[in-house]
């Protein structure tokens, strides 16, 4: 799925101009983003928990000639997947090749229940 799927798919079930749900969506990815940098951590109830981490300098090696290359420290951002998420990727099922995608399962009105909060 790519953004502009997300937008499409938004759009038609709010029946809100893709113009606008684009940029509404645009304008969400970019508060997660400039949140995560400032906080350094983002949570978000149902979804899961992005953090920024640092890695440490090490030794990698060049799969080509088995030679040493150094790495230096770097930030990256980790994702830790919320219960809601857990729970729903656990319980599907792989399209088989060739066939058409698994239908998703209906659920309870999205964002109605209270959940417990999520431990990084």
């Amino acid at each position: 799925m790519t953004k502009k799927d997300i937008v499409r798919t938004i759009a038609e079930e709010i029946d809100l101009p893709q113009f606008r749900t684009r940029v509404l969506v645009q304008r969400t990815f970019e508060a997660l983003i400039e949140a995560l940098v400032r906080d350094g951590r983002v949570e978000l109830r149902n979804f899961g928990v992005f953090q920024i981490k640092q890695r440490e300098a090490r030794l990698a090696r060049n799969p080509r000639t088995g030679e040493p290359v150094p790495v230096q420290a770097k930030n990256v951002v980790t994702f830790k997947p919320g219960k809601e998420m857990e729970e729903r990727v656990r319980d599907y099922k792989a399209p088989v090749a060739g066939s058409e995608p698994a239908e998703p399962q209906a659920d309870d009105e999205a964002g109605d229940t209270p959940s417990e909060p999520t431990e990084a």
